[in-house]
Parts: C-alpha cells; structure tokens; sequence
C-alpha cells in the first residue's frame, strides 16, 4: 500500500532495495528497511523515506510464506520493484537462506584479495 508521492518518485527511478526485507506481522506481509527518494515536486505532502509498507498478498500466499519462514534460518527478501501496465506497484520476493559463519569468512577474504590485487595492479602503473 503505497502513498502517491511513492508511485510518482518510483515511477522516477528512486527506490532501492538495499538491506531490505519482508516480516509477516499479524497475518499481513510489511515491506521494512526498503527506501524509495521523496518525490521532488511533493512539497508537504512527501512521504517518510524508509516507512514500514504492507504488501497485499492473498491469505493462501501470506500462509505459505509464514510456514516456510518459520523454519531455522529462512527469510523473505525483495528482488525488485516494478510497475506493471495498470501502473500497479509490484515487489518480487524471494525465500532465502542465510549465510553460514565460515561462508561470511571467505566472502570477506575474497573481496579482501580483490582489493590488494587492484592495489598492486595501480601501484605497478
């Protein structure tokens, strides 16, 4: 359930999922932590940056993904924002596992020799 400033300023490229995700509460699915930009020609009647949003699902989707959220490590993320062609606000969620300790450790230390080779690479120049 969006605001109109919201579908304008999305319909304008401002909205980013970055460290987003989606939490069942009371039988409803809310969109959290997802930022769309303040419309430019809103003026007073803008909108919060990062509110909280309810997504409208029907009541045999919302149950499924509770059941499966309920199981250890499993959460909701969004994919992407899009409008389809009745100007309708879409989000495409997905059920993700999260990273394991000793899976953080070597994404870090890849991204680590990353960084030191294109240090070498600027330095050899």
């Amino acid at each position: 359930m969006l605001l109109g400033s919201e579908i304008k300023s999305l319909r304008n490229h401002g909205g980013s999922l970055q460290d987003a995700y989606v939490d069942i509460r009371k039988g409803a699915p809310w969109l959290l932590n997802a930022s769309i930009a303040p419309y430019s020609h809103g003026a007073t009647f803008n909108h919060a940056d990062r509110r909280e949003r309810k997504l409208l699902m029907h009541k045999k989707e919302i149950e499924r993904l509770r059941r499966s959220t309920q199981e250890k490590g499993l959460t909701l993320i969004p994919l992407g924002i899009y409008l389809n062609k009745k100007g309708i606000a879409k989000v495409k969620i997905a059920i993700a596992k999260g990273k394991q300790a000793h899976d953080k450790r070597a994404a870090i230390k890849e991204r680590d020799d990353k960084r030191s080779i294109q240090r070498a690479m600027r330095q050899g120049e």
